[in-house]
C-alpha cells in the first residue's frame, strides 16, 4: 500500500499530470465562454435578421405531440437543427482559437529555435 501511494503521489505532482489538469479545467471555462458567445451574442442577431426566429427553436416536426384517446401524453418528435447549428458554430470558435493558440506557440518556439543557433 506505501508502494502505491508512493506511485501516486509521483504521478500526481509530475509535471505532465498537473500540466494536463490545469489544461482540462481552462478547457471546460473556455467551452462556458464559447457557448455563452454563440447563445448570448452571436445568435440573437442572426435569428433577428433572418426573421426573429430563434436558434434553439428551430426544429423539423416529425410527429407533434398529443393525447390519446386514453388520455395518455404522446410526447412529440422532431429533429432540432437549431441547437445542431449552435454546435456547429461553437465548434468552429473552438477549432479557430485552438488553432491561433498553436500557431503563436510555433512561432514562439522557432523564434526561441532561431535565438539558440
Amino acid at each position: 500500500m506505501a508502494r502505491f501511494m508512493e506511485e501516486f503521489k509521483e504521478f500526481a505532482i509530475k509535471g505532465n499530470a498537473v500540466d494536463m489538469a490545469v489544461g482540462i479545467i481552462l478547457g471546460v471555462a473556455f467551452n462556458k465562454v464559447v457557448n455563452s458567445l454563440v447563445n448570448d451574442i452571436l445568435m440573437p442577431p442572426i435569428g433577428y435578421l433572418i426573421g426573429g426566429v430563434e436558434f434553439k427553436d428551430l426544429q423539423w416536426v416529425l410527429r407533434p405531440a398529443g393525447v390519446t384517446p386514453a388520455g395518455e401524453e404522446i410526447p412529440g418528435v422532431a429533429i432540432q437543427y437549431g441547437i445542431f447549428f449552435n454546435t456547429i458554430i461553437e465548434f468552429l470558435i473552438v477549432a479557430l482559437s485552438l488553432f491561433m493558440v498553436v500557431k503563436f506557440m510555433n512561432r514562439l518556439v522557432r523564434k526561441r529555435e532561431a535565438e539558440k543557433v
